[in-house]
């Protein structure tokens, strides 16, 4: 996709990617706009989510759900959904709204209810043999903080009951989860759970152009991030190459 030649540009990994992958946060898009975002940020985006329950009150669902798949980019509904249809106790009503849209691609979150962990791993599990399951680990509540060990235990359950990529939480904002409310990163935090869960498994939610940042700096070019805004897509691309300020030597210097 590049429009000329440039050396020391890290290697970028190429669609359909398990790591690098660059997930975006549609919070109510029309069909003009996907259309529009697609034309110069398609080669970019790698999944799309319809932010929390955004799908339940979205006119044109289906029409927006098309446009997506004919570029061949994979789209799934917020965890928050699947938590509304949970604590109604209509699980198997949800499992056929993902048949009715025909989407391939499920998140499993905890951020709004508690649901004892066990529990939510079967839900993975059962999900798991239906679609590709996105499991969620972390609270959208800022009081709730989890010790590092905690994050790890649950991370790796996860993926034991079926999860293909776990996103760790940040809210669409970013400050909470594995942020402190400022939006700085809990770095002692992220250091653990990479010594103990692969990165290429993980989705770090970074909205703020400083998570990119760091998350680009710590793992590398090919870091997983989620939650970008449709408008930071291309910006986002350029972080990852190092052309932009924030990341410009930083390349430079390790290739």
């Amino acid at each position: 996709m590049m429009n000329f030649e440039l050396n020391k540009i890290p290697e970028r990994t190429t669609q359909p990617r398990e790591s690098g992958l660059t997930m975006v946060m549609d919070k109510g898009l029309s069909v003009r706009e996907i259309e529009d975002l697609i034309e110069v940020a398609g080669p970019y985006i790698d999944i799309v989510k319809l932010g929390w329950a955004t799908s339940y009150v979205t006119p044109n669902l289906s029409k927006k759900l098309d446009v997506y798949k004919s570029a061949g980019i994979p789209v799934y509904f917020g965890g928050t959904l699947f938590e509304a249809f949970v604590i109604r106790g209509r699980f198997d009503d949800y499992r056929r709204v993902l048949d009715k849209y025909d989407l391939h691609h499920a998140e499993v979150s905890d951020g709004s209810i508690d649901i004892p962990h066990d529990e939510k791993c079967k839900y993975i599990s059962e999900l798991s043999t239906q679609v590709t399951v996105i499991s969620e680990v972390g609270s959208k509540d800022a009081q709730k903080i989890f010790a590092p060990y905690k994050w790890i235990q649950m991370m790796k359950a996860e993926l034991e009951a079926g999860s293909w990529k776990l996103i760790a939480e940040s809210r669409e904002g970013g400050n909470v989860g594995i942020y402190r409310e400022s939006g700085e990163v809990r770095q002692g935090l992220v250091d653990e759970i990479l010594t103990q869960v692969p990165a290429e498994r993980i989705i770090w939610e970074a909205p703020q152009k400083n998570q990119q940042v760091w998350f680009i700096e710590l793992i590398g070019a090919n870091v997983n991030v989620g939650n970008i805004a449709p408008a930071e897509v291309i910006p986002l691309e350029t972080i990852r190459l190092g052309l932009r300020g924030d990341t410009f030597n930083h390349f430079l210097n390790t290739i």
